[in-house]
């Protein structure tokens, strides 16, 4: 399945102004993101940008970089926006929209998110699993899923992050999505739904719309970094895999 692996990065987050240039050991988040989209090996590897900054960087580093509108509303619309920039766009069949904010993100599970659509669903995201303090965090997003027809993918069936203290079927959503490119024109085009604008989930407004979202379960997926304190902690957990394989 020949993909396109895209990035979304922007400087202006209001939780972590700069995330994307923040450094890790000495390496900028999104390099560290871009490397480890580089080793999945499953097709080209864009930065979907919207600071020359960035640009700037991925393109030193020889990455492939695309220059996108700062005031879109989210990183799917950045994606896409992206998406049909390139000249050769009809020649994929999935497009990745990797999270500029996972370092540690295993390329292994970067090409797992692919499997819900070679299973026919036209999205695709990963699950991983969760605690009953987890569930209990509403900072957290969960996802139940339907593993009625494959024990590989399953469907899901809502997304939420209020806790409705349940285990059964229940998984911490991680967000990494593929989409057939006619799935992400589809949903770019849709306007939010009232469940998405409630819950502040944009993954809703495919499931409302009918569009089916498949899941791919992966145990224990690295954590993003959304604040400063997921960065030490990150930060700690790459210092010593550096020390234990030196």
């Amino acid at each position: 399945m020949k993909t396109a692996i895209i990035i979304p990065s922007r400087m202006a987050s209001q939780r972590f102004p700069n995330k994307p240039m923040v450094k890790i050991s000495g390496v900028t988040m999104i390099e560290r993101v871009w490397r480890q989209a580089l080793k999945a090996n499953i097709g080209d590897v864009i930065v979907a940008c919207s600071e020359k900054e960035v640009f700037d960087l991925i393109s030193s580093k020889g990455g492939k970089a695309i220059m996108t509108d700062p005031n879109l509303p989210s990183g799917t619309d950045r994606v896409h926006a992206a998406f049909n920039l390139l000249v050769n766009k009809s020649d994929y069949e999935s497009i990745i929209n990797l999270q500029g904010d996972m370092p540690m993100i295993d390329p292994i599970n970067i090409k797992s998110v692919n499997l819900p659509l070679e299973h026919g669903y036209d999205i695709g995201t990963i699950a991983t699993n969760i605690t009953k303090e987890q569930e209990e965090n509403k900072n957290i997003t969960k996802v139940s899923i339907d593993w009625e027809k494959s024990d590989l993918v399953g469907k899901s069936i809502d997304f939420y992050k209020s806790s409705k203290g349940e285990l059964s079927n229940v998984y911490q959503h991680v967000g990494i999505y593929s989409f057939r490119p006619i799935a992400l024109h589809k949903f770019v085009s849709l306007s939010p739904s009232k469940r998405e604008i409630d819950r502040k989930l944009e993954q809703l407004r495919a499931i409302d719309a009918g569009i089916n979202i498949g899941i791919t379960y992966v145990e224990n997926i690295p954590i993003s970094i959304d604040t400063k304190e997921d960065l030490i902690l990150i930060e700690t957990i790459i210092k010593r895999k550096n020390e234990t394989n030196q």
